[in-house]
């Protein structure tokens, strides 16, 4: 297991351990009901079975349940071994590139570090690929998604209009975004990512 400062160190002064494990055809009704939790317009459960009928890089961010772990995590996603579901990742791999398709973080374990967590794997897995870019397109209106980008060295590169469904029969636009691989900075991004 990896281990990692998610939240801090728990109350023993240890490091809570997680693990990026692969996602199957079994779990992918839990990940549906999650994914109708953290979205508006969720994927449905066939959109992450025809990714892992297309060999995607399927990935479920999971920790191991502690003595401390807050109150509120009752309602949390677990895995059937009973692990913690914090996020999972979809990536499309490409002639030298892959392209990020799904990131969500369970919106319990929002803004604790899983998303970076799970964006360092990717790039770690990427260049282990090959790939020579890594492109994804986020919201214009998810700020904290584009900080994060922006942080691990990705560029916007275009706009694509009207590329998502928003309320009401609007469209909102997408940021085109990439991140150059084997670079320096994408290595200190990585590492950043493990500490």
């Amino acid at each position: 297991m990896t281990t990692a400062t998610l939240w801090g160190a728990r109350a023993d002064g240890a490091a809570r351990g997680w693990e990026l494990v692969p996602m199957d055809s079994n779990i992918l009704p839990l990940v549906a009901e999650v994914e109708k939790t953290a979205y508006s317009h969720p994927w449905g459960i066939g959109h992450f079975s025809d990714s892992l009928l297309s060999g995607y890089w399927l990935q479920m961010l999971v920790t191991e349940p502690q003595p401390d772990d807050p109150a509120e995590w009752a309602s949390a996603p677990r895995l059937p071994d009973g692990r913690w579901l914090l996020g999972y990742l979809v990536a499309m791999p490409g002639f030298e590139e892959v392209h990020l398709l799904n990131i969500t973080t369970v919106p319990l374990h929002r803004r604790h570090g899983c998303a970076r967590l799970m964006m360092g794997a990717l790039i770690a897995w990427s260049r282990l690929q090959g790939a020579l870019a890594l492109w994804l397109e986020v919201r214009v209106s998810n700020r904290g998604a584009i900080a994060l980008y922006e942080g691990l060295g990705f560029r916007q590169l275009n706009v694509r209009k009207g590329y998502y469904p928003d309320a009401d029969d609007r469209r909102e636009d997408a940021l085109v975004m990439s991140l150059r691989l084997g670079t320096e900075r994408d290595a200190a991004a990585t590492e950043g990512a493990r500490a």
